[in-house]
């Protein structure tokens, strides 16, 4: 016979599987809307994706980031139309696949240094949105570069995304000082 703390802690751990289902799900929603939304800016628009894989690493955790980006690859991959432009195996295996891959290893990343505790100063948590953004970026290069060679993929690949992605580093930092403020009101 079972215990009544034994019901209880099993309840909360399917709880929790729960609602860390639940936010897989909305993350990959929330990164589907950011693909189509597209910021004026210069010297090219911008969309949103790399800033939603920085904010699910640094604030939905190591449970929730990775498996939310993998969920969204996957609608991707068998034909939803959740990137920006295109869907299937074939577009993924394109000049944005590189990008893709970038995505997870990212969330990955931030969400498993985060966790780790690596966040908590402010400077360390720019450095971690670097990286992330880097890994993003360089994987993107990379895969791109295979395709078209490196001078091409860094001239339309890479810098003319350095100014929007130094401004989603810099409001995925403004979120953690926000977030921190927010735990210090409430304490």
């Amino acid at each position: 016979m079972q215990s009544t703390f034994s019901l209880l802690k099993h309840w909360s751990i399917r709880r929790s599987l729960t609602r860390d289902a639940v936010l897989v799900v909305v993350g990959s929603l929330l990164l589907a809307i950011s693909a189509k939304v597209q910021v004026p800016f210069w010297p090219v628009p911008m969309t949103m994706q790399t800033f939603i894989v920085l904010m699910l690493g640094a604030h939905a955790g190591f449970r929730v980031a990775a498996p939310t980006v993998a969920l969204y690859l996957i609608e991707g991959a068998v034909g939803l139309p959740v990137f920006s432009t295109g869907a299937g195996l074939a577009f993924m295996a394109g000049p944005t696949g590189g990008y893709l891959v970038g995505f997870l290893v990212s969330a990955l990343v931030v969400s498993g240094l985060f966790a780790k505790g690596f966040g908590r100063q402010l400077p360390l948590a720019l450095g971690i949105f670097v990286l992330g953004d880097a890994l993003i970026m360089g994987l993107g290069f990379a895969w791109l570069s295979s395709l078209i060679g490196p001078e091409k993929a860094f001239a339309v690949g890479v810098l003319p995304f350095i100014p929007a992605e130094a401004l989603k580093v810099a409001l995925a930092t403004a979120s953690v000082v926000v977030t921190r403020v927010r735990q210090v009101d409430t304490n």
